[in-house]
């Protein structure tokens, strides 16, 4: 017997698993049931071999069959995996270039707005000189200095308000709203325009404007 037939036949703690087994069971059929010895030994032999071709058999491992579902499922899974897309670059978009006056030449006062949005205002009095807003009635420090900054800074600006230029200025007064109609801006400014200072300054003494 080669090697390979001996693992593969029953061990030697089996036969004795089964001789054990044979001669109990041939001592009971002796004992209890009354046979000869030659039947209970032959009948413990049988028992003897059979026990230990049993017990001494090695066991096949089982067998791992791979399933259909596995492979279906990594192959999804793998199909499923997105690529990698690289970002496309950015590309600098070059900066602005602010327009800049001519050297030497001072910039003009402009209107800041359109006439649609109230009356024509200036960023800045004409020639650098601004007239002297307090001649007219009404026209204290500081309302002065709110209609310079609202870009008003001439007669005859005021002289060529509106009624719908009236209401805007109003609108934009902080805390003088109604002076303007109140103390007739418009009227004294057109008699300054028209007249001039000295002949509205002498009318200004009895409101005749």
């Amino acid at each position: 017997m080669n090697r390979s037939e001996m693992a593969n036949g029953p061990r030697f703690e089996m036969w004795a698993i089964g001789i054990a087994a044979g001669l109990v069971a041939a001592a009971v059929m002796i004992v209890v049931g009354g046979f000869g010895w030659m039947a209970a030994g032959f009948v413990g032999a049988m028992i003897a071999a059979v026990v230990a071709l049993v017990f001494g058999l090695p066991k096949a491992a089982p067998l791992h069959i791979a399933q259909p579902a596995d492979v279906a499922g990594d192959a999804v899974a793998e199909a499923e995996t997105p690529a990698t897309v690289a970002p496309a670059p950015l590309v600098a978009q070059p900066a602005p270039v602010a327009a800049t006056p001519a050297a030497g030449k001072p910039a003009a006062a402009k209107p800041a707005k359109a006439k649609a949005d109230g009356p024509e205002r200036l960023s800045g009095p004409r020639g650098g000189k601004a007239d002297d807003l307090k001649e007219i009635e009404g026209i204290g420090p500081a309302m002065e200095k709110l209609v310079n900054e609202l870009g008003f800074y001439h007669f005859d600006q005021i002289a060529s308000w509106s009624d719908a230029d009236v209401a805007w200025v109003d609108a934009n007064m902080k805390n003088f709203k109604g002076r303007i109609v109140r103390d007739r801006w418009t009227a004294q400014a057109k008699l300054i325009v028209a007249e001039g200072l000295e002949a509205f300054r002498i009318r200004a003494k009895t409101n005749n404007y």
